[in-house]
């Protein structure tokens, strides 16, 4: 029998020879996965309890160790563990951690599931279960350990900051252990976070700036995409927007005269601003002497210069687009629609005959669709253009060519390119003929496509209807020819004609109800429409028929 317990604590007292004492929990820190955290000081080696003057218990592989209170009789070592553990008492307080050796780690302590299970075995060989204390000098497989010297204090002081011993490595890094990196503050996170997100942000601008300055400098050389030409604008204030000069207050800006010099000849001619890329509308015939080299130097009608190269030409309509480099705030002129003029509206023209720059004539629309032809100096037929044209008595001299023909909201519904002059010539002193009042203007809506296709692919596409015409016929109508100038079928295999049914011999005497009286006029009227326009046509030949084709498109004059 023993003294009664003070505290009336089950199971009342010092365990009995009846029963072995219940293993006890020892409150030292551990790191993650089990594995014991050293002492302040200790060579990463778990701390064991002992209690003090205690006899030792073997370590057998069914009982683990225990601290025992002072006189309390020894369990035998073969007794299975039933007692469940309780709360420890204050003579049942666990012992002082005793470190072990420098450089070796002991296993952790831990109670184990299943009495008549056998023990845990480590890599070292070493029982899990038994609490292993090494001696300095010691090597983990030693039969026997030395006795362990207690540690200061009822418990084991544990740094989670303390470096490890001197000369060691540690063996691992539990959560709250730190390698020795200074760690930075909130506000040092800040200043870097501000730091790098001004040093991305500055590249950024500089590459952003370089890529911009490369597309600025291609977009102002090169322009983007193909070009549209402008449509009418606002009427600004100022004078009565329909009188004449309200009309040339807002054109003048526009218009531009062109000195064209080349290796045989020089001329004078006019133009107008298409777009702000510098892009000039004008006549053929006007840039033609420096097609093969020549000069072209394009004035504005504030006074300033600068050079021009031609972008594209195409004779059979008599257009031709010229660029100016280098000039900034150019004006585009409006276009308006020819096909809405009504003869008898008024008009102004605008050009430099004679060289006398930024004259000022109007009129009237006399007529429209007035079939004509010009050129032909070549003799091959190269150069004739063939106009579907608007007919003016707007005084148009020499020098007017490629200037506009302006309606009341001062917008283009014509570009000025011939003149039906007096038969002598003789009205000037200089032997060049002068105006009679009758002036031809290439409808705006034929050269806005023609100048578009140059300017966006260098040349312009005809109209055709895959026949060859018999142009010294003197009959009424227009008549397709025995064979072609090569020699070949006059009507083209596979083309618009053939497939319509036309055949050598027939005779062309209308086209969408309106009447044609030679192959000019056929040919007039065939360039009034663009490619893929679909046109009826009335053919005699042994009798009357009507037949339906789609134009097809050619690059040639």
């Amino acid at each position: 029998m023993h003294d009664p317990d003070p505290y009336s604590t089950p199971p009342y007292g010092e365990p009995g020879p009846w029963a072995p004492a219940p293993p006890v929990q020892h409150p030292a820190a551990t790191a993650a996965q089990g594995t014991a955290v050293p002492a302040p000081g200790a060579a990463q080696g778990p701390a064991v309890p002992q209690a003090p003057a205690a006899p030792q218990i073997p370590a057998g592989p069914q009982a683990p160790a225990v601290s025992q209170a002072p006189a309390a009789p020894q369990a035998p070592a073969a007794a299975p563990a039933q007692a469940a553990p309780q709360s420890p008492q204050p003579s049942q307080l666990p012992a002082q951690a005793v470190p072990a050796a420098p450089g070796h780690m002991a296993p952790a302590t831990s109670a184990p599931a299943d009495p008549g299970a056998p023990p845990s075995v480590d890599a070292s060989g070493s029982a899990l279960g038994a609490s292993s204390v090494y001696a300095p000098g010691e090597l983990p497989d030693s039969a026997a350990a030395a006795a362990p010297e207690p540690a200061a204090g009822p418990w084991p002081r544990y740094d989670p900051w303390a470096a490890s011993a001197a000369g060691q490595q540690p063996t691992m890094h539990g959560p709250l252990q730190q390698t020795g990196a200074a760690v930075p503050t909130e506000q040092q996170r800040r200043k870097r976070g501000r730091r790098l997100l001004l040093v991305w942000t500055l590249l950024v601008a500089v590459l952003s700036s370089g890529i911009g300055g490369l597309v600025g400098a291609y977009v102002e050389r090169e322009g983007v995409g193909d070009v549209h030409l402008p449509q009418p604008g606002k009427v600004p204030a100022g004078r009565a927007p329909d009188s004449v000069a309200g009309i040339a207050a807002r054109a003048l800006p526009s218009v531009v005269t062109l000195h064209v010099r080349g290796a045989d000849e020089a001329g004078t001619g006019t133009g107008f601003v298409l777009d702000a890329r510098g892009h000039i509308l004008t006549n053929n015939h006007v840039v033609e002497p420096a097609a093969s080299g020549g000069e072209i130097s394009v004035t504005f009608s504030s006074g300033a210069t600068a050079k021009g190269k031609v972008v594209g030409r195409d004779s059979g309509y008599d257009l031709a687009v010229v660029q100016v480099t280098g000039v900034h705030g150019l004006t585009p002129m409006p276009l308006g629609n020819s096909d809405d003029v009504r003869v008898g509206d008024p008009v102004v023209a605008i050009g430099a005959p004679f060289d006398l720059a930024n004259t000022v004539t109007s009129g009237i629309i006399s007529a429209k669709e007035r079939p004509i032809t010009a050129g032909g100096e070549k003799g091959d037929g190269s150069d004739v253009s063939y106009v579907d044209a608007l007919q003016t008595d707007a005084p148009i001299n020499p020098g007017n060519s490629g200037g506009p023909l302006l309606d009341s909201r001062a917008r283009v519904i014509g570009i000025n390119s011939a003149i039906r002059s007096a038969a002598d010539g003789t009205d000037s002193g200089t032997g060049q003929a002068g105006s009679i009042g009758l002036g031809f203007a290439i409808p705006v809506n034929q050269a806005r496509r023609v100048a578009e296709e140059l300017i966006n692919d260098g040349h312009a596409t005809h109209p055709v209807i895959g026949v060859t015409l018999d142009m010294g016929y003197t009959g009424d109508g227009a008549r397709i020819d025995a064979k072609a100038r090569d020699g070949g079928p006059a009507v083209t295999k596979g083309g618009p004609g053939d497939r319509a049914g036309l055949r050598a011999g027939d005779v062309i005497t209308e086209v969408d109800g309106q009447r044609v009286h030679s192959g000019e006029e056929l040919i007039v009227k065939i360039r009034a429409h663009r490619p893929g326009d679909r046109l009826r046509l009335t053919v005699e030949h042994g009798g009357t028929r009507e037949v339906s084709l789609v134009l097809g498109a050619s690059d040639q004059n």
